[in-house]
């Protein structure tokens, strides 16, 4: 009886990794449609990158899946730099998007990072790293605001209000 009850306990077990594996890696994941240009701020409002070879996720369980890879197609000085990039990992299965490449390009100045939108959702904001040759990547990080915020300690000056939860 004992046999059969620990049979039981570790296909049961297996089932619940392997599933749960899945939904984090697979599962919550959406591919995003192709994209022909991107809205980026500027000092002075926005602006319109053209963009080709779109590659993108999201999901709906977290602001901070978000990761996208595509070349930007003409050059642009009036953006708007980004102090701390911080790339997050992406499933192995987004092949383009490699984070610890990124971050090593953006600590040695290969790429640049702009800001893409601020607080596109209260405290996140979408980042782009650029390559001199037009290749570009988006994701999503956490801002200072958003940090406070979830933390429930003080918001920095600054930051908008936050929202009523």
């Amino acid at each position: 009886m004992g046999r059969i009850a620990a049979i039981a306990l570790l296909l049961a077990g297996l089932v619940g990794g392997g599933a749960m594996y899945y939904l984090q890696v697979y599962g919550y994941y959406d591919r995003l449609e192709p994209q022909v240009d991107l809205i980026a701020e500027v000092p002075e409002g926005v602006t319109r990158l053209t963009i080709a070879g779109f590659e993108g996720i999201d999901s709906d369980s977290s602001p901070l899946r978000y990761r996208a890879c595509f070349q930007v197609m003409e050059g642009h000085t009036d953006l708007i730099p980004y102090p701390d990039p911080r790339p997050l990992n992406a499933p192995r299965w987004l092949g383009c998007f490699d984070a610890g490449k990124l971050e090593a390009d953006l600590a040695a100045g290969r790429a640049q990072s702009w800001l893409v939108a601020a607080n596109f959702r209260y405290g996140f904001d979408r980042v782009m790293a650029l390559y001199p040759d037009g290749k570009a990547f988006l994701w999503n990080q956490m801002n200072a605001c958003g940090a406070a915020h979830f933390d429930g300690r003080p918001l920095p000056q600054g930051c908008p209000p936050a929202p009523e939860s």
